[in-house]
């Protein structure tokens, strides 16, 4: 199945490599439990993932700047999705999922403008054995995948 086809399809399970935000400290706050959720937005008409990531679906993290290795796993346990908002509906539903997101400034300011926004809230986060990403030419900042194995180094 070719990459396209796969990222198209929604059912069955889907294992994902998701970006985080060095700079804000997402994987330390995730490991220290000062946060249990991450967001991502979009200003089309659909959310970002729109319905691709679901609960019980792995995820593997990797951070922005860093030496593309991920050291670490854990489990979609909720996702909550959100679409067509106007500014001061996205504020409230960052506000809504403030403890649990924990932004930056920086990541708050990025986030909230976005007309469609999404949740993922994460569990069971697990040091695995490392592992190198082959990322060539891809800028995307949350890969979905049906093996992660296909992108590895």
């Amino acid at each position: 199945m070719s990459k396209a086809e796969w990222y198209e399809k929604k059912e069955g399970k889907a294992e994902h490599l998701v970006y985080l935000n060095d700079k804000a400290k997402e994987l330390e706050k995730l490991l220290n439990k000062e946060k249990t959720m991450i967001i991502r937005g979009a200003n089309g008409k659909k959310c970002p993932l729109g319905g691709r990531a679901k609960i019980e679906d792995i995820v593997f993290f990797v951070e922005t700047g860093g030496s593309m290795t991920i050291e670490y796993k854990g489990i979609i346990s909720k996702v909550i999705e959100s679409y067509n908002m106007n500014l001061d509906e996205s504020k409230e539903f960052i506000k809504t999922y403030e403890k649990e997101l924990n932004l930056s400034k920086e990541q708050y300011d990025r986030w909230s403008i976005k007309k469609c926004l999404a949740v993922y809230e994460i569990k069971d986060i697990e040091k695995i054995e490392s592992f190198k990403y082959n990322r060539q030419t891809n800028m995307d900042d949350w890969i979905i995948t049906d093996d992660i194995n296909k992108i590895k180094m």
